[in-house]
């Protein structure tokens, strides 16, 4: 696989989104998991992503599990900020503060059993904090070299003007596919503008672009899309699903899935752009790394744009709670 600059940090044109391994997409199985992500580095994908809210610590572990004898293979990153506790599983709040800062990245190094964290975001931003206070304490980590480089997830343009300010930072994650472009205006141009890279999470708008899901019945016991309201209510799934329709119509015309083409098209939204899908099995992942080396024309990009306008998709992508916390 090619690879691509998140800054100055080398990864892979694809990473790996860890998530689903542990929680939120229904039951996992660590060891089918671990062959995932062993499958994906032999694959050439090095960067794989985690936090330490994903399964409350265990998806950390399970990452670490799987990268114990692979380390220098792979470009490791997590994320902190989101408060859960095993015995409280709610969300309890989000923290920046310095002391919390370093708590938890040395609670993240002790869970994947690693020496230090290749990309280290904080999750979302503290609205009680100000960033200078929470990217001060993470520069502070870089220099006793717990970690190489500094990311921000779902930041505001204004929040990553400041936060670069105090320490550079390497790259943006944030929700980027075809029916979640609300970045595109603002945010893009102020990571180019500064050369920060940009990871697309859920670039398959949570697997919905793939065509799998057509109602919430597909939905399998403890899958949090049931919760993603309004976007995957049921009334909205139904309108939703003329933009998979014509998907399916294009890629039939390219003799892939209608998902390759979803991912093909984040992929081309430029050399800064890294997206990492998220799965749990072996025959969606070499399914999304065939993707990577799919290319589109000019009139492919204007096809697929044409056959998913801005204004079809139907439902906000997180309740109004969730939006609080996105693009701040």
């Amino acid at each position: 696989m090619e690879s691509r600059k998140l800054g100055d940090l080398e990864v892979s044109a694809q990473g790996l989104g860890c998530m689903g391994m542990s929680e939120f997409y229904g039951q996992g199985d660590d060891e089918e998991s671990i062959a995932t992500i062993h499958r994906a580095i032999d694959l050439g994908v090095t960067l794989l992503d985690t936090a330490d809210m994903y399964g409350i610590g265990a998806n950390e572990e399970l990452v670490g599990k799987a990268i114990a004898d692979r380390r220098d293979r792979i470009v490791l990153a997590t994320k902190f900020g989101f408060v859960r506790d095993k015995n409280d599983p709610g969300l309890r709040g989000i923290r920046g503060d310095a002391a919390y800062v370093h708590q938890a990245v040395n609670s993240s190094l002790q869970r994947i059993n690693v020496d230090n964290i290749d990309l280290y975001y904080q999750h979302r931003v503290d609205p009680n904090v100000p960033i200078e206070e929470t990217v001060g304490a993470m520069a502070e980590l870089v220099q006793a070299g717990k970690v190489r480089y500094l990311g921000l997830s779902e930041a505001g343009p204004e929040t990553i003007r400041r936060a670069h300010a105090v320490h550079p930072i390497t790259a943006l994650q944030t929700e980027w596919s075809l029916w979640s472009r609300d970045i595109e205006d603002e945010i893009v141009p102020v990571c180019r503008e500064l050369g920060i890279g940009i990871v697309a999470y859920s670039p398959l708008g949570r697997g919905f672009l793939t065509g799998r899901f057509t109602s919430t019945d597909s939905f399998g016991e403890g899958d949090f899309r049931a919760a993603l309201q309004p976007r995957f209510s049921e009334e909205n799934l139904a309108k939703n699903q003329a933009i998979v329709d014509a998907l399916k119509a294009l890629a039939a015309e390219r003799g892939v899935t209608p998902g390759q083409l979803a991912l093909a098209w984040v992929q081309h939204r430029g050399q800064d752009v890294v997206p990492i899908p998220g799965t749990k099995r072996i025959k969606y992942l070499e399914e999304n790394v065939a993707a990577a080396d799919l290319k589109l024309t000019a009139d492919d990009i204007a096809a697929i744009e044409a056959a998913v306008p801005l204004d079809a998709v139907a439902g906000a992508r997180y309740p109004e709670a969730g939006l609080r916390s996105v693009n701040r």
